[in-house]
């Protein structure tokens, strides 16, 4: 049976994967996914099939993450994360007109909301005691 408990190191490799899924499919170094795509080499096997790869990669993060949070915790989520980003910029002194360190901020942002959306259960079942079921075995349904 899988351990009930996730640890920060359990919330860090989520956030590996989730940043690596996001820079990936986009990043301003024009070293991506969405750069690759539309370079001048047209169609290619190796562009489908790492867009099916890709594709895959966000149905599961996409899915735990509406799933886990919902429409309001995603919506606080995103408030979250979003302030957070706003202090950043406020206490780092950060210019509005630099896109690249935005983008590159943003999409770190983006990675830390995926990355909440998959461990939600895991972290609100070790502070409330709550677990999430989506199934349950033996497919019937009680209605006592």
């Amino acid at each position: 049976m899988a351990s009930k408990a996730i640890s920060w190191s359990g919330i860090g490799i989520r956030f590996l994967f989730a940043l690596v899924l996001v820079l990936t499919t986009y990043n301003p170094t024009g070293m991506s996914y969405v750069s690759w795509v539309f370079d001048e080499s047209g169609f290619r096997v190796e562009k489908l099939f790492l867009g099916i790869v890709l594709i895959i990669g966000w149905a599961i993060f996409v899915r735990a993450t509406a799933r886990s949070l919902g429409v309001w915790g995603f919506l606080l989520t995103t408030a979250f994360f979003g302030t957070f980003l706003w202090l950043i910029i406020h206490y780092f002194n950060i210019s509005l007109t630099n896109d690249k360190l935005l983008t590159w901020l943003g999409l770190i942002i983006m990675s830390a909301i995926l990355t909440t959306g998959i461990s939600w259960s895991h972290i609100r079942r070790r502070l409330t005691g709550q677990v999430d079921v989506d199934e349950v075995e033996g497919g019937g349904h009680d209605d006592h």
